[in-house]
């Protein structure tokens, strides 16, 4: 009988967040995949979880996958963790569920952290139709996948690290407009914990002011954005017979 693959959040930042069925299960499978096995460490030490560590990383996936399919194949349940939030979101696992679901094997995601749902609900703006694009492309695809989102009519959520967000700021007010809506947050769950919410432009003042350190999680109000034709004045004869 094949085993079960367990999808366990972690806590971004207090660790007060971990959830005691995530404890539960990370005392009971065979095994832990995780990204860095020195991060995942504190964190089991401080639940005092003693389970073996397995690397499983943006640059051993593709070669571990297999692995770790034996061994659910085997029998055994395994968790897979991420440093901080839900795998699978813009972290690894991706590859690993999709050959779990190739192979039918039975898999379980827990329920827990993730950024981008708090800095969604507390941006007050538009959240029941959203696309959560997370990183954007490093360089080849970036211009593109901004004008991308940029067409889609909904709030945008992206993710940004600190030293990027000055050049992603102003690449929004280029692509979407300078006064589009925004919010952003970081170091959500932690001591400080902030959001700023502003037009583009007040956002990008704010960001220039200071260093800001942390995941970052920008929430874009494009659900009401103005099309062309809206901006466009009615025509003078458009009402005339």
């Amino acid at each position: 009988m094949n085993g079960t693959l367990f999808f366990v959040p972690t806590p971004i930042g207090n660790l007060e967040d971990m959830t005691f069925r995530a404890i539960k299960v990370l005392k009971e499978v065979e095994y832990i995949l995780c990204e860095d096995t020195r991060t995942s460490g504190v964190l089991l030490k401080h639940y005092e979880i003693s389970k073996p560590l397995k690397s499983y990383h943006l640059h051993n996936e593709h070669h571990s996958t297999q692995k770790v399919i034996e061994d659910l194949r085997n029998g055994q349940n395994i968790a897979i963790i991420t440093d901080a939030g839900t795998p699978g979101i813009s972290d690894p696992g991706y590859l690993l569920a999709k050959a779990c679901a190739d192979e039918k094997i039975e898999m379980i995601c827990l329920p827990g952290a993730t950024a981008f749902v708090p800095a969604l609900v507390v941006s007050g703006l538009p959240n029941h139709d959203f696309y959560f694009a997370g990183f954007l492309p490093t360089k080849k695809g970036r211009q593109t996948k901004l004008k991308q989102l940029a067409a889609e009519k909904k709030t945008i959520v992206l993710y940004e690290s600190p030293h990027k967000i000055n050049t992603t700021l102003e690449q929004i007010k280029e692509f979407f407009g300078g006064e589009t809506k925004i919010s952003l947050s970081r170091e959500i769950s932690k001591k400080f914990e902030e959001t700023k919410r502003g037009t583009i432009g007040e956002l990008i003042e704010f960001s220039k002011s200071k260093t800001l350190k942390g995941e970052i999680v920008l929430v874009i109000n494009n659900a009401e954005a103005k099309t062309d034709e809206e901006e466009k004045p009615l025509s003078k004869n458009k009402y005339k017979n």
